[in-house]
């Protein structure tokens, strides 16, 4: 790619600084990090630059009030740091244990808690099931990993009885649903729903799945 081949990264939009509040410091430098070597460890496209803050950060900080206050979360493949990085810098108050089994991201993870300073996070080199976090997490959150049908059993396990998924989805997520209600049963979800977020504040809104666990 030549160099005025090269796409422009977004400015950050006037919402960002709303959304992290007093944490915004520590999102720009995220970003910062994300531009400078997102693509060439494998973490995200050129083409995401563009769209970096609109499509990535906020769509992933706009779901931050969701969790619960004190609560242990987990982010399942969290790859990036998207939403696991993003949603604990928004949210200090909350521990983050980030499951990725890939040994590059999970690099890429550590050295990120460590550069923002992030006490609140756990990096786990595992699959969801290997984490040693099975029944123990308040919520489980994750982002542009799989269809629910194979999403919910890999999350639903780790959360305890009355905890809840709380999974960012596309615009597809009213079909997910139903294309899951087989795991649904099986997995004893309850107030299975989407919850739309963003709207008026955001350019491109962010869908989310909400769950009950019951054991």
């Amino acid at each position: 790619m030549t160099e005025s081949a090269v796409p422009a990264v977004e400015v950050e939009p006037e919402s960002a600084a709303a959304l992290f509040g007093d944490r915004i410091d520590l999102a720009r430098s995220f970003a910062v990090a994300l531009v400078e070597h997102g693509e060439e460890r494998g973490l995200i496209g050129p083409q995401e630059l563009p769209r970096l803050w609109t499509r990535h950060l906020l769509n992933c900080a706009i779901a931050a009030p969701l969790f619960p206050a004190g609560g242990r979360v987990g982010d399942v493949g969290s790859g990036a740091g998207l939403p696991g990085i993003v949603l604990a810098i928004a949210r200090p108050d909350v521990t983050w244990e980030l499951i990725e089994p890939m040994e590059r991201r999970v690099a890429w993870l550590e050295e990120q808690v460590e550069a923002l300073g992030l006490t609140n996070v756990t990096v786990h080199r595992a699959r969801a099931e290997e984490a040693g976090v099975e029944g123990l997490l308040d919520a489980v959150t994750a982002r542009a990993v799989s269809a629910l049908r194979t999403l919910i059993p890999w999350t639903a396990p780790l959360v305890r009885d009355g905890g809840e998924l709380i999974l960012l989805k596309g615009r597809n997520a009213e079909n997910e649903i139903e294309a899951a209600s087989k795991q649904i049963r099986k997995f004893g979800l309850t107030d299975v729903r989407v919850e739309v977020l963003g709207e008026g504040v955001l350019d491109e809104e962010t869908r989310v799945v909400r769950a009950r666990v019951r054991a």
